[in-house]
């Protein structure tokens, strides 16, 4: 099942622009999604287990370098 997801974070510091610059990087960095980028958030398009694996990573890894952050998260089934 393919789904869309748009993400964005959140750092709670002063410094918040190399995290989120981090995580899309990071993102942009798997073959198997597709990631369009805009000034208030992240869409990322495919398959359902593809991306919540690569979100379960990703958000993961985020979180073990900050010490706050906020997700906001919203997934939408069959994008067109």
């Amino acid at each position: 099942m393919k789904i869309a997801v748009d993400i964005s974070l959140y750092p709670l510091d002063e410094d918040f622009i190399p995290p989120i610059k981090n995580f899309i990087h990071r993102l942009n960095n798997y073959n198997s999604i597709e990631v369009i980028t805009n000034n208030m958030s992240t869409q990322i398009i495919g398959e359902y287990e593809v991306i919540m694996s690569i979100l379960n990573n990703e958000i993961r890894d985020t979180f073990e370098e900050l010490p706050k952050a906020i997700f906001a998260v919203k997934i939408l089934n069959n994008p067109s």
